[in-house]
């Protein structure tokens, strides 16, 4: 079916956080400056990896594909929300409505399949470490991102695909600062009962099974590290992980925040917690990665001496 008024409609409306015009510059400097730090600390955690031997192993080429992903979440919804704060202007075109949004599920998936991956490595590491360099072979560690992309842009068209066969009539007001799946199909007058279903079903599949993954990696690797011995070497095992702990619990707070609130929820709470999502999580996770991981910042000391003695 034609969206629309099935013939007039073109475009949603994003209100995003505030229509207060006294607030409109200082949401404007807090997210510009959020936006630029995100892009900064990922491509620099990129440049990096890419650049130092020594991070060229499966967790760090990982984590440079997170950070890819962080990188492309913050530009897909970041710029759109600063232009609409400049020019005051909150229409956005229904095909760009779901172009945002189709990115945005790719994005999200990738996140969760990354984060698997990247447990799964430490898995192997802690409770396998005589077969890591066996198992986490550079095959299999290309062939979990090739099919985390894949599943995630498969997700992501079957979801676009359902959304063009609605109809939108007479509200076209989105109550966030981007195009987000289950804020457009409560705007729609068609029967979305079939969407829910599949949103439900699909979330459920791709979201819980990762995450029970996640946590039996890190069952057996708390059983390993209590096997150890000294309290250094269950210190540094332990080590190994907290980063990518404190990434996992951030990732899946703020989504769960999100998508889990009640449809009673407060409006401008899941506006804070989908930002913690889309902004916050990905501006934070280089810091995270850069100040408890000790590889990191011996590689970022070289990086930026290297850069220097260049000049």
């Amino acid at each position: 079916m034609v969206p629309g008024n099935h013939t007039q409609f073109t475009e949603f409306f994003l209100l995003g956080f505030s229509e207060k015009p006294e607030q409109q510059g200082p949401l404007f400097g807090l997210f510009f400056g959020m936006y630029l730090i995100t892009v900064f600390g990922n491509l620099l955690i990129m440049l990096v990896i890419g650049s130092d031997s020594h991070l060229h192993t499966p967790m760090y080429f990982f984590l440079s594909n997170l950070s890819f992903v962080d990188l492309c979440v913050v530009s897909t919804t970041v710029p759109n929300m600063l232009v609409s704060i400049l020019t005051q202007n909150k229409a956005i075109p229904y095909a760009d409505c779901l172009i945002q949004m189709n990115f945005l599920l790719v994005f999200a998936g990738l996140d969760n399949f990354l984060l698997t991956a990247m447990a799964y490595d430490r898995f192997v590491a802690i409770c396998h470490p005589l077969r890591y360099a066996v198992i986490m072979n550079p095959r299999l560690c290309g062939l979990l991102v090739l099919l985390s992309w894949i599943i995630s842009l498969l997700d992501s068209l079957l979801h676009s695909v359902m959304i063009t066969q609605l109809s939108f009539c007479t509200e076209h007001e989105i109550t966030h600062f981007f195009c987000e799946l289950t804020e457009v199909l409560k705007l729609s007058c068609s029967d979305t009962f079939i969407n829910y279903v599949l949103l439900y079903f699909v979330a459920g599949l791709l979201g819980i099974l990762p995450l029970t993954g996640i946590l039996y990696s890190y069952t057996q690797i708390c059983s390993s590290i209590l096997k150890i011995p000294s309290a250094q070497g269950k210190y540094k095992a332990f080590s190994t992980c907290g980063s990518h702990l404190s990434v996992v619990f951030l990732f899946y707070g703020t989504v769960f925040a999100v998508y889990l609130s009640s449809s009673s929820t407060h409006s401008s709470w899941k506006e804070v917690a989908s930002a913690l999502y889309a902004v916050v999580t990905p501006m934070l996770n280089p810091f995270i990665y850069t100040l408890r991981n000790k590889d990191i910042k011996d590689a970022v000391r070289r990086f930026i001496n290297r850069s220097t003695s260049s000049q």
